[in-house]
């Protein structure tokens, strides 16, 4: 066995330094070195494993179980896969452990399933079960905050699932720190990796975020795991988006919509409705976008208000879209639609939280800013998407029949779209206007 040695390791981002110092010399934190314990590279390493032929693998890799909900399915890229690792962070509150005690209950009966707590009693954990109504024979619990213990009962117990609730609570014994610190989350979540692996059990991970939003500890955590789930949550609204961020079995960018009842989250399968819940159809400012978002279009309410500048800086705000974009729009919109905005206030919002990261919104927008700024309402029952270009000229995005089909189907009948991405064949029941310019939308939406 090789001799130990001690250096000293920056909570903050990782770094090793031979000793310690009052500043980190990687990320310049101060007072934030800790001494920890490592091994020689002399230390003796177990025996690997031999090389295994492609053909003598099992014929089920593309195996996946189902979660119980088609929206998490969805976000997990159809399914829970064998081995693989799930990182799921969220605010304090949001409902990460209610939302993965359900999945865990749900899971097909014949998966021997383990959640294991340490931030819990299995009081608590009783309690929350029988508030939502859940009941599975297969599902075993386990309070304590020792990796070592739970991996050994989740191989003892045949596990094909586990849930561990959360990562920054999980204690490695040789490990010389306190838990939630650097060195332990990377060498919890490095054990639980191999773990996974080799046994071919799923793991979910519940992560603590930190004030910026990003899961807490080491960036590194979050390369090591297969799946990295994201919570978003406006409080003033009761449906709550999961979102994809990394994902080596699906689309990164995959969203799954949920409402919170009393009895637990319910999916929510048809999410354009919800965010399109207009009653008067809309007026004045308001235009109906289709975005993609992950692998299906997303309708969206676009809303604009301009009005006179009470100062003589005039305000550019954005809830949902870039706000660098909004004013890229607007000195478009003045240059090429003849419209001058020098002297008004804009503002700009995506109806329910939802953020677009994607240039398709670009066009819709410009078409609310001026529904707005001339007062009078777009067509009924439109919807519009395509990117703006610096010269006047709407250019075409991905998908674009599939976004005419889904709006389609939620009984819009007219759709304000780039030349380019005019279907082939006519879409039955919408009638499809190819604009090139900017100032052909302008006179094809407004009425």
């Amino acid at each position: 066995m090789g001799r130990a040695k001690t250096a000293y390791l920056c909570s903050h981002c990782g770094a090793h330094a031979p000793k310690w110092q009052g500043q980190c010399p990687d990320c310049d934190a101060w007072n934030t070195l800790t001494q920890t314990t490592v091994r020689s590279s002399s230390a003796e390493r177990g025996q690997g494993r031999e090389a295994t032929e492609l053909s003598a693998l099992a014929d089920d890799n593309g195996l996946r179980y189902p979660t119980g909900f088609s929206e998490f399915d969805r976000v997990l890229g159809g399914g829970l896969v064998p081995g693989s690792v799930i990182l799921l962070g969220g605010d304090p509150g949001v409902g990460k452990s209610t939302l993965l005690q359900q999945v865990a209950s749900q899971l097909p009966s014949e998966l021997q399933t383990c959640y294991a707590t340490g931030e819990e009693s299995l009081r608590q954990i009783a309690q929350r079960s029988h508030r939502l109504g859940l009941d599975s024979p297969s599902l075993r619990l386990l309070s304590d905050s020792s990796l070592n213990n739970i991996l050994e009962q989740a191989r003892a117990n045949k596990s094909k699932a586990l849930v561990i609730d959360s990562i920054q609570t999980m204690v490695a014994a040789d490990v010389p720190s306190a838990p939630g610190t650097v060195s332990q989350l990377r060498e919890c979540v490095s054990r639980i990796v191999s773990f996974a692996k080799l046994e071919e059990v799923a793991v979910f991970l519940i992560g603590h975020v930190t004030k910026e939003g990003a899961i807490a500890g080491p960036r590194v955590v979050e390369h090591m795991v297969d799946t990295v789930l994201y919570f978003e949550s406006d409080p003033g609204s009761r449906y709550t988006i999961v979102r994809a961020v990394k994902n080596r079995f699906g689309a990164s960018s995959e969203m799954g919509v949920f409402a919170m009842l009393e009895s637990g989250f319910k999916e929510v399968t048809n999410p354009s409705a919800i965010f399109l819940s207009r009653e008067d159809g809309g007026g004045a400012g308001s235009v109906i976008a289709t975005a993609w978002e992950g692998s299906r279009p997303l309708l969206v309410e676009i809303q604009a208000l301009v009005a006179d500048a009470s100062s003589g800086h005039p305000k550019r705000l954005a809830q949902g879209l870039d706000n660098n974009r909004l004013s890229l729009l607007v000195a478009v919109l003045q240059r090429h639609g003849g419209i001058a905005l020098t002297g008004e206030d804009i503002f700009l919002n995506v109806v329910g939280g939802l953020k677009i990261s994607e240039t398709s919104a670009d066009l819709p927008a410009v078409l609310a800013i001026v529904s707005s700024f001339r007062d009078r309402r777009c067509r009924e029952k439109l919807i519009s998407y395509g990117e703006v270009g610096l010269a006047g000229e709407v250019r075409p995005v991905r998908f674009g029949t599939e976004r005419i089909q889904e709006a389609q189907k939620q009984g819009f009948t007219t759709a304000i779209v780039p030349m380019a991405n005019v279907p082939r064949h006519a879409v039955k029941g919408i009638e499809v206007i190819g604009v090139r310019r900017l100032d052909e939308a302008l006179a094809a939406a407004l009425t």
